[in-house]
């Protein structure tokens, strides 16, 4: 039986503990800087890489990371599992619901948001294959198909990250921008596994190998998110209620994930595709808490993660086959084609232009999923390296345009102060309610008693935005809210919970702090400036602590007005 040395073990120990080290490192430095950890991981593979270690130290780079023999099929195997694990919690950000909740915006953005790039980078690369990196040999379908796959994929974890910088993850435009994200992903890897099968097919089109992958592929897909969604949503009560903690959740997720990886990679798609999968039925459950999703994400995150972003710098010598023309045309064919598509979509669905254009620029970012079908792409030879580096570029100047874009469209509509709209009327404390749904009436009544609304229909549109996500910001604050026809301005009701609700924040926290903020239908910008600025002034747990000590309206108004929050300008 073969099996690893002693030294091949010194080595194996040695390169993982460098690549994991040096990823981990310079992903935190990166953080600080106010930027997706994955640029500093890539980078950490960029240094130990044939790029720079490879070109001033060869003999140490061959010591340490292998071409061939027993260590190098050890550490391909890791890199494999921890793509497959990343793409785990990629499906968890999957909420299958909150495509059907959002309506018109959403709907109208996912179909142009996927369609028109995937239209525009599949002309593209039909017309000008040459221009765009196919290699000689290289079958013209399956290229196309993949180019165009790639540009209609968005990377939802760095989406989520963005709005959540920007304090718009709980608004009405965050959630088109998810959900239309959402559904893209889901529609993009089903597009992708059909290509993985068609390039292991071997012959496009034509046999029973090609037919049986897609029909196998298309029923997996149809179980698990009908039954599988099912069994699930009837596991997790029972997991959680006999482990007690979140140790549970973690070793069945990890085990059934890998149990549908195994499955995919046999019918004859990559194993991430049923990783994938299963992550969105785990991740539609409203049974799985934030806090134990929450341990799942930084488990795979801070281990896993940081392997993989580093191996692509390890596979690749990105000078030697950085090409500035190729480069440049890919990334203006994936930004038009994104920015247009989804731009467009976001106006006929209703939107204002300046925010059609945010959300266009907000579904760019292609982040880590753009990365990985570029990998899956150079490993099946569709793709050769000068394709696959520019593929990576796209990737990260998207992600990195994607914030920045969204906040100079959005700047004069986020400087609002949310005190500005409070009343001595709708002011509860304490505000007495054993769950969420108790608290939405509770301050929807205050606040059309204040306004003169119609409570039952406050209560009704809160409580359908509410379960579409759910608006815990986490250290004890929650900002349940909707937006009307019938009010002008934004109206809002403030309570304070002795004993605190649980609204599912990420940090586990029940909310002590509860602003019900309504909003008209037309002027978004208000919701949006109004949560911002709470999101700002809260950040601070010390900040919420403060403003619970207050003893009445006036002195809660003077203790959140003693802590403005900066003002969010590009």
């Amino acid at each position: 039986m073969t099996h690893l040395t002693s030294p091949q073990i010194a080595v194996m120990f040695l390169g993982l503990g460098t690549v994991l080290g040096a990823a981990r490192l310079l992903g935190e430095l990166v953080k600080a800087l106010k930027q997706p950890a994955v640029f500093g991981e890539i980078l950490a593979g960029v240094l130990l890489g044939p790029t720079v270690l490879g070109a001033v130290y060869p003999e140490l780079f061959a010591t340490l990371f292998p071409r061939e023999g027993n260590v190098a099929i050890v550490f391909e195997g890791l890199v494999t599992l921890a793509v497959t694990l990343f793409l785990l919690v990629a499906g968890m950000e999957v909420n299958l619901s909150a495509i059907w909740r959002q309506g018109r915006a959403a709907s109208v953005v996912s179909v142009s948001g996927i369609v028109f790039p995937f239209v525009v980078g599949l002309s593209s690369a039909a017309l000008f294959p040459g221009v765009l990196g196919r290699e000689p040999g290289a079958d013209r379908l399956v290229f196309a198909l993949f180019f165009a796959t790639a540009l209609a994929i968005s990377a939802l974890p760095v989406i989520a990250k963005t709005l959540m910088d920007l304090n718009l993850y709980r608004s009405d435009l965050g959630m088109v921008v998810v959900a239309a994200a959402i559904c893209d992903d889901l529609v993009g890897w089903i597009i992708f596994a059909v290509i993985l099968g068609l390039m292991g097919s071997g012959d496009v089109g034509q046999g029973p190998t090609i037919g049986y992958t897609i029909g196998m592929t298309l029923a997996f897909t149809g179980l698990m998110l009908t039954a599988g969604r099912w069994i699930v949503h009837r596991i997790l009560p029972l997991l959680q209620t006999r482990t007690g903690t979140g140790g549970g959740v973690l070793s069945f997720a990890l085990t059934v994930a890998l149990l549908c990886a195994a499955f995919t990679e046999w019918i004859g798609v990559h194993a991430i595709f049923g990783a994938f999968l299963f992550g969105v039925a785990l991740g539609d459950s409203p049974r799985l808490r934030e806090q134990t999703r929450a341990t799942i994400d930084r488990f795979i995150s801070f281990i896993f993660a940081p392997l993989f972003f580093a191996s692509i710098g390890l596979r690749v010598n990105i000078v030697e086959h950085f090409d500035l023309l190729l480069v440049v045309v890919v990334l203006l064919i994936a930004c038009l084609g994104k920015v247009i598509g989804c731009g467009v979509g976001a106006r006929l669905g209703g939107m204002p232009w300046r925010e059609s254009w945010a959300v266009g620029f907000g579904m760019n970012a292609r982040g880590a999923m753009g990365i990985i079908l570029g990998l899956l792409a150079l490993q099946a030879g569709v793709i050769r390296e000068r394709m696959f580096v520019a593929l990576v570029v796209m990737a990260l100047v998207t992600s990195l345009l994607s914030g920045p874009a969204m906040q100079r469209l959005l700047r004069e509509e986020v400087a609002r102060r949310f005190t500005t709209y409070l009343s001595p009327r709708a002011f509860l404390k304490p505000l007495e309610a054993p769950d969420r749904w108790q608290a939405i009436r509770t301050l929807a009544d205050a606040a059309a008693a204040a306004s003169g609304l119609d409570p039952q229909a406050v209560c009704t549109a809160v409580t359908a935005r509410e379960l579409a996500m759910g608006t815990g910001l986490g250290h004890g604050v929650a900002v349940p809210h909707a937006r009307l026809d019938s009010i002008r301005d934004p109206i809002l009701a403030v309570g304070v919970s002795r004993h605190g609700v649980d609204f599912d924040a990420l940090d586990g926290t029940p909310a002590r702090l509860i602003v019900l903020i309504l909003t008209p239908a037309r002027d978004s910008g208000a919701q949006l400036g109004i949560l911002a600025d709470i999101a700002r002034t809260f950040s601070d747990p010390a900040a919420v602590n403060g403003v619970l000590e207050a003893g009445g309206f006036e002195e809660f108004r003077a203790a959140v007005d003693s802590r403005p929050g900066e003002p969010a300008r590009a």
